[in-house]
């Protein structure tokens, strides 16, 4: 069983873990390599010159190969980041000179604050117009709200892989091929937090420009990301953060920065969190898409199931209600009942769900609803949680009715 290799349920036996959008608990391995680095090695990378250090760096050179080939991109196309928020942030600074007075930054309403509030803030700082795609009813993109949004003078454009409130799923290589001929310029970044751990990632059919995601969001540690760029695009900006290590010649007149992706990683990452993302690599790795997707079918098909024949119309799921649209991740309302006392009541009998806006207050807002409650499946999940799910949420409905 996959459960028994994460070490938080030999100390919470009894927990029903449904908060895996918020973050993915960590195997035994990705735990060992962390400890691994800070026992064994704990040194700097890309300064020593004694075996000790070299080990290291090389170490995380290594890593930074699993994350090319997790994505299918280049080694120089991957930037270590402490996570998507920090990865968004510094494209947002990094992209700066290319958004003018007259173009457009474009987002949609299902994005998290991490991929609204980088770019809103751009246009603002460029004077340009930001514009902001619906989503339809059952929680997918509006495709013609998103063709009106678009047009020669789109500069920018941001979208989610999967919805970290509905996980509906985004067809990114569809999207992007119809950004690129109604808006040929514009430079495509994507927000794969969620979608890292439950669908693979393909850089090269996706094309996309710029893509983040974060480690603790696919079983690594929290503190360490990736931000994928193009390199035709990475040779071309600035970087974002000034420092040590990414440097060539800080005394001269004109200074002269390293080379991609070196230029934009000054300072000491968190390498015990390095070490511990390519354990997680390896671990995804060792499972395998197909796997985990099959998995995340049927815990949302019986989820779903469960869910209306016990709830009926009591309970409104976010999305189509189609086990396969969905990544994830299922958000609930249910009637009256206020999604904080939902789930405050749930975690006092051992079941861990999150209730809110789950730091995505333009879907919530233009849905005109006050909060969702939020069910999210990681791999050691079993139809049993659900089951306890279904028991407990009964027993919390009748309390507060």
């Amino acid at each position: 069983m996959l459960k028994e290799r994460f070490p938080l349920f030999k100390k919470h036996p009894e927990l029903v873990y449904l908060d895996s959008a918020a973050t993915k608990l960590k195997p035994a391995s990705v735990i060992a390599a962390q400890t691994e680095y800070l026992e064994a090695s704990s040194t700097n990378i890309a300064r020593g010159l004694y075996p000790l250090a070299e080990g290291t760096t090389a170490r995380v050179d290594a890593v930074r190969k699993a994350a090319a080939d997790f994505i299918g991109s280049d080694p120089e196309e991957i930037i270590f980041t402490s996570g998507t928020t920090a990865g968004l942030n510094m494209a947002a600074y990094m992209l700066e000179n290319f958004i003018t007075l007259e173009g457009n930054v474009v987002a949609t309403d299902l994005e998290h604050h991490s991929n609204y509030l980088p770019w809103k803030e751009l246009a603002k700082r460029s004077s340009a117009e930001f514009r902001l795609a619906a989503s339809t009813s059952t929680g997918a993109l509006d495709e013609e709200s998103f063709e009106g949004v678009l047009d020669e003078h789109t500069e920018l454009v941001a979208l989610t892989a999967v919805s970290n409130v509905s996980g509906i799923i985004n067809d990114i290589p569809s999207l992007v091929r119809f950004i690129r001929k109604r808006a040929p310029h514009a430079i495509i970044i994507i927000d794969a937090a969620q979608r890292a751990a439950h669908l693979p990632i393909d850089v090269r059919e996706w094309d996309a420009d710029m893509i983040a995601f974060s480690g603790h969001k696919m079983y690594g540690p929290t503190g360490i990301g990736i931000l994928y760029g193009k390199k035709s695009l990475l040779d071309t900006l600035p970087p974002a953060v000034f420092g040590g290590g990414m440097v060539s010649d800080a005394y001269a007149e004109e200074t002269v920065y390293r080379e991609v992706p070196a230029r934009f990683e000054a300072g000491t990452p968190d390498i015990a969190a390095i070490f511990g993302l390519g354990e997680a690599f390896r671990f995804l790795e060792e499972i395998g898409f197909e796997k985990i997707r099959e998995h995340d079918l049927a815990l949302q098909a019986h989820a779903l199931s469960e869910l209306r024949k016990v709830f009926g119309e009591d309970i409104q799921i976010i999305g189509s209600g189609k086990p396969e649209d969905y990544a994830g991740i299922l958000s609930f309302t249910f009637g009256s009942l206020h999604p904080h006392d939902i789930a405050q009541l749930l975690g006092e009998k051992n079941v861990a769900v999150r209730a809110g806006e789950h730091c995505a207050a333009p879907f919530h807002r233009v849905k005109r609803l006050a909060a969702t409650t939020r069910i999210s499946f990681g791999i050691y999940n079993e139809k049993s949680d659900i089951d306890r799910l279904v028991a407990a949420l009964k027993e919390v409905t009748r309390i507060l009715s």
